[in-house]
């Protein structure tokens, strides 16, 4: 059994980090990782563009853990590096496809790890400054210092289940 099965909360850091500002969830994890020490019922993944996966699997496993936080970048017309809490609901349709698994979008897997399976599910997201057309790693520098604060607020998140 992998061993993420067995925490409590799942800290999942989404996105394409070959096409900027995509990769906003990977690259946050890795930060979250390196200056935070996280209680051990806390497991960190770097899903990259596999989010899919893991989520099915996470379905399909009897163990699930009881918070999922999802960090992904996001195009929803708002300030540039904003960082803020979106609902399944606001998920927005080109990230639908981002999150297609042989054509049930994760929002669905989400909703039904949420709904069916009495998982919290939490996405934390950040307003992109670019996304480039054409394979660029990196982020914008507005993200970058975004960073931080997406790692607060996902403490924050954490720490809710420590009371």
């Amino acid at each position: 059994m992998v061993d993420w099965f067995k925490k409590e909360i799942l800290i999942l850091g989404c996105g394409n980090v070959l096409f900027g500002d995509d990769g906003f969830g990977v690259e946050v994890v890795k930060y979250l990782r390196e200056n935070y020490k996280l209680p051990e019922n806390i497991a960190i993944i770097e899903a990259g563009t596999s989010v899919r996966g893991i989520l099915f699997d996470i379905i399909l496993h009897e163990k699930k853990p009881k918070k999922i936080i999802i960090v992904d970048a996001v195009d929803l017309g708002r300030k540039k590096g904003e960082v803020f809490e979106i609902s399944l609901d606001e998920i927005p349709e080109n990230k639908i496809d981002d999150f297609s698994f042989h054509q049930i979008p994760t929002s669905n897997l989400l909703r039904d790890l949420q709904d069916l399976c009495q998982v919290e599910v939490i996405i934390i997201s950040a307003q992109v400054e670019n996304i480039p057309k054409m394979v660029k790693p990196g982020l914008s520098e507005t993200l970058i210092n975004a960073i931080p604060k997406a790692c607060e607020l996902i403490l924050k998140k954490v720490k809710q289940n420590l009371k």
